[in-house]
């Protein structure tokens, strides 16, 4: 079975939790240029077109935009 997918990855968004007023407390992260990385398929929690959303350390998550085609991750993750 396959334990990581690898993608290239680039702007993100982490959430570190939440507010008093239950609005998630956000970070926004822009990179000059995006990167390769290999992601735990045990980690991802879902995927749009744009967005591919991954649990971090210390319970936060991350929205990371990627630049593969949504079809090709949906094959990564259906294999």
């Amino acid at each position: 079975m396959i334990k990581f997918i690898e993608l290239t990855l680039k702007n993100h968004t982490i959430v570190h939790g939440f507010d008093a007023r239950n609005q998630e407390i956000t970070e926004e992260v822009q990179v000059s240029e995006a990167s390769k990385k290999l992601v735990a398929i045990d980690r991802v929690l879902s995927v749009s077109e744009k967005y591919i959303l991954i649990t971090y350390a210390y319970d936060r998550i991350i929205y990371w935009e990627y630049e593969e085609e949504y079809a090709q991750v949906k094959r990564m993750l259906s294999i």
